[in-house]
């Protein structure tokens, strides 16, 4: 069965690599860009929807600034991304946000920061691969009602593709995000081109009526048209997450990373940026009508939509107008953007890992996460995040617009506190710093650090503003547990560290037991017995016996008989059982020990038998695990199994059975 599992894991994830090939792994830019950058550039895909959406409440004319506020939008994405290039050239380690916090603004921060980014890679991934489905389900009418379901199998598939390593599942996800891209570019091209000569024509849901919401009837006016466009903008902001994924993968980069990173990040924003208002300009162009209710907010000649009606995304739309009359490159685009958004959750797959791997080193998350698998890739974290997700789609049944809601809170606290934490460390360099070129360097990175932090911190504000009542809350709650329990762990291995260290006697450390009292414990006189027995012997305690418990007379006047004669040089001590227990007089007996000498180290030698099959295992050592359970919670107690192969595991263990057992025959 082992072999049978071993073989079907080395089909999915491949051989192990061993551990200096790690530098083998490493990415060049063209492969890093699609790796760490598909989040925030699949996030066109969806970040104009989510304006347009929100705008749509006040009418068609409130739809008409959607440009407007895309371009506030690609203002912060700008500042970000040269606020990022700062933090990877002076933190190049991969900790990214968490150790710029924990530097300059001190551990809570920095574990503030880390509870964000952890909250957000999953939200990434839940938000992803659910609109993703959601393109899926648009195209096969199959999957419709079936969306959850689907992208939980998206999810597993990712898993074990990211399972296979890095660089394997970067080299295989470059080809989808670079056609996607390619993709939107010619839609942004051959659009403009179209417009420009007059040929462009009206989307389909430009005959649509738009109705405004109640409260909204004079459109954009007042206070209320105000927080309208605010939240517009908090919504349009999904479009830089992932931008932080690069500072936390720098040392995944081929050398010279920070250099690399830099690059990257440039590459990112500049080509977010160009879409993103390439697709607002044409959506307006074209008379793109999108709501959140569409059989509510539209209608024709005054008359609702049919119920039939199914409202396609803004790029679709723009697709199907643009690229008129060719259907192969609507098709394209449709394909390449619900596989992007698809692979835009790899880069919480690289990020998360990373992140994760960095926290259980410093002892804010299980040590677990911090050990690479058989593929060097930090496998428990992968998994972990893909469980995370799959519960959090199921949750919610991978409805992106129930799950945007929580989206970027996360993010923009980890943009604020790191800008602020940059802010900080140009500040104190400049103490230090005497040469003049240096401090310019200096001055020049803290005013784009401190431009960033404003822009970022007013963002979060207008986010947690605006999203609270409609689910952000419940991110806030997420990062606030996941807080707690970090924490927590921290203050778990701090104690036990604390508890294991040698203090300042390390002599005692050094100090053997006065005695060693060895127990063996006899159920039958057969050869497991004996090898117990012989391993005792050979380990020289003080003082050797073996111990049995009186459940059934007979049972025990076999064990005595058996006993005696072989003649043993070790004395058989039979333990009463009134009431039919084994545990209990065994544990009472050793505790008698302990009580009358309490420096003596007392060794209990339990046989066991090794099994080959798992339904074996429920027929026996029951009793030797309730017995090793306790033992285990007694001081001064050491508990030695001593195996015993039965030849049910014959092939199983990387020695012949029965030839293992006969080199053992004398015991």
């Amino acid at each position: 069965m082992s072999e049978i599992a071993d073989a079907a894991k080395r089909l999915l994830l491949g051989r192990p690599v061993r551990s200096e090939r790690l530098g083998h792994t490493l990415l060049p830019k063209r492969i890093a860009l699609p790796v760490f950058a598909s989040d925030a550039l699949s996030s066109v895909a969806y970040a104009p929807d989510e304006i347009l959406l929100t705008l749509a409440i006040a009418g068609l004319t409130a739809t008409t600034v959607s440009p407007w506020v895309g371009l506030a939008v690609v203002a912060v994405l700008l500042t970000v991304v040269a606020s990022y290039r700062q933090n990877v050239r002076a933190y190049p380690s991969g900790g990214g946000d968490y150790e710029v916090a924990t530097v300059n603004l001190g551990p809570t921060a920095g574990v503030g920061v880390a509870s964000a980014l952890l909250v957000d890679y999953v939200l990434t991934v839940a938000v992803s691969i659910s609109s993703g489905a959601q393109y899926a389900a648009s195209a096969i009418p199959a999957l419709r009602d079936h969306e959850s379901a689907f992208a939980i199998g998206l999810v597993v598939l990712l898993t074990v593709m990211n399972l296979r390593g890095v660089k394997e599942s970067g080299t295989l996800f470059a080809v989808p995000v670079y056609l996607f891209m390619l993709a939107i570019g010619a839609t942004a091209l051959v659009g403009f081109f179209r417009y420009v000569t007059g040929t462009l024509g009206q989307a389909e849901s430009a005959e649509f009526d738009l109705v405004a919401e109640s409260g909204f009837d004079q459109g954009l006016m007042g206070l209320a048209g105000a927080f309208l466009i605010a939240r517009a903008f908090a919504s349009g902001c999904a479009a830089l997450t992932g931008v932080e994924a690069i500072s936390n993968g720098v040392p995944a980069f081929r050398k010279p990373r920070s250099r690399n990173a830099a690059t990257t990040l440039a590459l990112l924003g500049g080509i977010s940026a160009v879409m993103m208002i390439s697709i607002l300009l044409l959506a307006r162009a074209t008379g793109v009508r999108y709501a959140e209710d569409p059989h509510a907010q539209l209608s024709v000649d005054g008359q609702p939509l049919p119920v039939d009606y199914v409202q396609h995304p803004v790029l679709g739309q723009l697709a199907e107008t643009i690229f008129a009359g060719f259907p192969p490159a609507f098709i394209l685009v449709s394909v390449v953007t619900g596989v992007i958004l698809v692979l835009a959750a790899n880069t919480a797959f690289n990020g998360f890992p990373v992140l994760g791997s960095i926290l259980a080193k410093d002892g804010y998350l299980p040590r677990q996460l911090h050990t690479r698998g058989d593929r060097l890739a930090f496998s428990n974290g992968i998994i972990t995040l893909a469980v995370a997700a799959i519960v959090l789609i199921w949750a919610f049944d991978a409805e992106v617009t129930r799950l945007i809601q929580l989206y970027i809170v996360g993010v923009f606290v980890s943009f604020t506190l790191s800008q602020l934490g940059m802010v900080r460390h140009w500040t104190r360099e400049l103490r230090t710093e005497h040469q003049p070129r240096e401090r310019t360097r200096m001055r020049r990175s803290r005013v784009v650090n401190a431009l960033g932090l404003v822009m970022t911190g007013t963002v979060l504000v207008i986010v947690l503003v605006t999203k609270f009542t409609h689910g952000a809350w419940i991110a806030i709650l997420a990062m606030g547990v996941v807080f707690v329990l970090m924490r927590a762990i921290r203050t778990h291995y701090d104690t036990v560290r604390e508890e294991l260290a040698l203090g300042d006697e390390p002599s005692a450390a050094r100090a053997l037991p006065s005695r060693v009292h060895a127990i063996v414990l006899v159920s039958k006189v057969h050869r497991p017995t004996m090898r117990a027995l012989a391993y005792a012997r050979a380990s020289r305690p003080s003082m050797l016996e073996a111990v049995t418990v009186g459940v059934d007379a007979e049972d025990i006047e076999t064990i005595t008989r058996d006993w005696e004669a072989l003649d043993l040089p070790v004395p058989l001590r039979v333990l009463d059982s009134p009431f039919r227990e084994i545990t209990r007089p065994i544990l009472s007996y050793v505790r008698s020990i302990r009580r009358e000498s309490p420096r003596d180290l007392i060794v209990v030698y339990i046989p066991e038998y090794v099994v080959g099959h798992w339904w074996e295992q429920l027929l026996h050592n029951q009793s030797a695990l309730r017995l090793k359970g306790r033992l285990l919670f007694t001081p001064g107690v050491v508990v030695a199994s001593v195996p015993w192969q039965l030849s049910s595991t014959e092939g199983q263990t990387g020695f012949e059975g029965e030839g293992f057992r006969d080199r053992f025959s004398r015991y």
